[in-house]
C-alpha cells in the first residue's frame, strides 16, 4: 500500500512542479486597440474585478519621460509627439521591471495585463526574444473601434488629462501608425487562434459585459 501511494505521488509530482513553475511565471493578457478604443478604462475595470494587474506601455513610458535623471526621457518624448513608437528596449524593460516588482511584492500577482504593446513587428520580435520561456501570453483581447469614435473620444479626453498627444494633429498620426504597424500584429495573433475581439463603440457597461463573459471562459 505504502509502495502504491509513492508510486502515485512520484507520477503526480512532474505535474504539481509543472503547476507551480507555470504559476510563477507572469501570466500575460496583452491589451490592443486603437487610441481611444477605451483600453485603459476597461483594465481598470478588469482589476477591480479579476485578479489582474495592469500595466500600460504608454503610462510606464510617460511616467520614465517625466522622471528626474531619465537618460531615455527627452528620447520618449520626441517619440510620443510625432506618434511614432518608442524603440522596442526602452519598452520591454520598463514592463520586465514592473512585473519583477509586482510579482517580489507579492508572489500571488502573477496574472499582467499589458496594455499597448506589442504595437509593431519590432515590439513583437524584442518580446518573443526577451521575454522567451520568462512570461506566458494566453490571450489577446483586442478592442475594436472606429477611427473617428477613437478621436472624438481622445479629444474630448484632451480637456482633462493634460496628455500632448491628445491632439487631432498627434491623434492622427497615431491612428496611422496603429493601422500599419498594429493591426498586423493583431492579424498574426488571431491565426493562432488567440485573440478575443470585442466591439467597443459602445458604452463602457456594455464592453465590460463582454469583458466578464471572455475572462470567465479563459478562466
Amino acid at each position: 500500500m505504502i509502495v502504491a501511494l509513492l508510486h502515485r505521488l512520484s507520477e503526480k509530482l512532474p505535474r504539481v512542479v509543472h503547476r507551480l513553475s507555470v504559476m510563477m511565471k507572469p501570466q500575460v493578457v496583452f491589451v490592443l486597440g486603437g487610441p481611444g478604443a477605451g483600453k485603459g478604462t476597461q483594465c481598470a475595470r478588469i482589476v477591480e474585478n479579476y485578479s489582474y494587474t495592469h500595466l500600460s506601455a504608454g503610462d510606464l513610458l510617460r511616467e520614465e519621460r517625466s522622471r528626474s535623471g531619465s537618460e531615455f526621457g527627452q528620447l520618449i518624448e520626441t517619440y510620443i509627439k510625432e506618434g511614432k513608437i518608442v524603440p522596442v528596449e526602452i519598452t520591454i524593460n520598463l514592463l520586465k521591471k514592473a512585473m519583477e516588482e509586482t510579482m517580489k511584492a507579492d508572489e500571488k500577482k502573477f496574472r499582467f495585463l499589458i496594455d499597448g504593446f506589442p504595437r509593431n513587428q519590432d515590439n513583437l520580435q524584442g518580446w518573443n526574444t526577451v521575454m522567451d520561456g520568462k512570461a506566458d501570453v494566453k490571450f489577446v483581447l483586442f478592442f475594436d473601434c472606429g477611427n473617428e469614435v477613437c478621436i472624438d473620444r481622445c479629444l474630448e479626453r484632451g480637456k482633462s488629462s493634460g496628455r500632448t498627444d491628445d491632439n487631432r494633429e498627434s491623434l492622427e498620426k497615431r491612428i496611422q501608425t496603429y493601422l500599419q504597424s498594429t493591426r498586423p500584429i493583431i492579424e498574426q495573433y488571431e491565426k493562432q487562434g488567440k485573440v478575443r475581439t470585442i466591439d467597443a463603440s459602445r458604452s463602457v457597461d456594455e464592453v465590460f459585459a463582454d469583458v466578464k463573459n471572455i475572462l470567465e471562459k479563459e478562466g
